[in-house]
């Protein structure tokens, strides 16, 4: 006969062991998600500064429940950037024509909403940064790997980009380093750094060479858009991340052929960057399971990911054209 009170016994002991297991998967994976810090050796060097006066005036995105902060992941950028002359203010109003009528540029950077798959920008606060736009203004709009490219999908889409939210992989065209198939390289040597003033710079110690994202989504490329970083027909796009080639499954995920993870936008009187990787312009430390820290970002060494960064804001602030 089967002992009804003992199976009930042993449910509720399952039960129990369950939730402990869900408590301490989402307690390592907040202590993961905590290891990846700004990296507080990494001391950016600008020799010449674009300005020495008249400062163009940047507003940074924190309204937007966004994970990268001045003072967090992104004060590298922040450092950098006020380093080469520009005065960084931080944001916590939501968008209006008053709250960016004062400012040359606008960074927004991994905005996120409260919501799983919603949008993280009213609509009134995407027409207000795109006729801000069209009247002069300069947009640094930054959205990572989903759910970053659903968060910001609205706004980027009232300058025509298609965001897909995903997670671009390429094993063909990854970091040698680490050989992750989400760390994509786009240097001259492989084709995939596109030709622009951004890469070109004002001279020949600001030409760049080589530039490495770590783990993006897609993006479209609308008429008049400028690329950056070009995708290979051998890149796709997945619902998961990888971390080595042999993960990826035969015929898994779609085609990321023709589209990109770095884009350039002349969009009436202003100007428009649109960037599907966040880390590529901080300098993050990650702490791995073997106790080695990883560097992502302009901290990496023998990539040109921080006068990337420097290039992109000449371009949106007019010194590159």
């Amino acid at each position: 006969m089967i002992n009804i009170c003992k199976m009930k016994k042993i449910s509720f002991m399952m039960l129990a062991i369950l939730s402990l297991a869900t408590v301490w998967l989402t307690s390592t994976a907040n202590i993961a998600l905590s290891q990846q810090v700004a990296d507080s050796n990494y001391t950016p060097s600008v020799a010449h500064p674009a300005y020495e006066e008249d400062s163009p005036r940047v507003l940074f995105d924190e309204a937007h429940s966004n994970i990268h902060t001045a003072e967090g992941r992104y004060k590298p950028f922040v450092d950098l950037i006020t380093q080469d002359g520009y005065e960084m203010v931080p944001n916590q109003q939501l968008f209006q024509p008053e709250t960016l009528a004062d400012y040359d540029l606008l960074v927004i950077a991994n905005a996120l909403s409260a919501e799983e798959g919603a949008v993280a920008f009213e609509e009134r606060e995407c027409d207000a940064v795109r006729d801000w736009v069209e009247s002069g203004g300069a947009l640094l709009l930054i959205a990572d790997h989903k759910p970053f490219g659903a968060a910001a999908a609205n706004l980027a889409d009232r300058f025509g980009v298609t965001m897909s939210n995903s997670f671009t992989a390429d094993p063909f065209h990854a970091d040698e380093e680490t050989d992750n198939p989400n760390f994509l390289l786009f240097s001259r040597q492989n084709k995939l750094l596109a030709e622009h003033p951004i890469t070109e710079g004002r001279n020949s110690a600001e030409r760049i060479d080589r530039v490495l994202a770590f783990t993006g989504q897609s993006l479209s490329v609308p008429p008049g858009g400028e690329p950056l970083l070009l995708l290979s027909d051998t890149a796709v796009n997945l619902d998961r991340r990888l971390n080595y080639p042999e993960d990826l499954q035969a015929g898994e995920g779609s085609s990321a052929a023709n589209q990109v993870q770095g884009i350039a936008l002349r969009v009436g009187q202003g100007r428009v960057i649109v960037l599907g990787e966040a880390a590529m312009l901080s300098a993050q430390q990650v702490q791995m399971p073997d106790g080695e820290s990883l560097l992502i970002g302009m901290n990496r060494l023998g990539v040109d990911n921080q006068q990337f960064a420097l290039n992109i804001m000449h371009w949106l602030s007019g010194l590159l054209d």
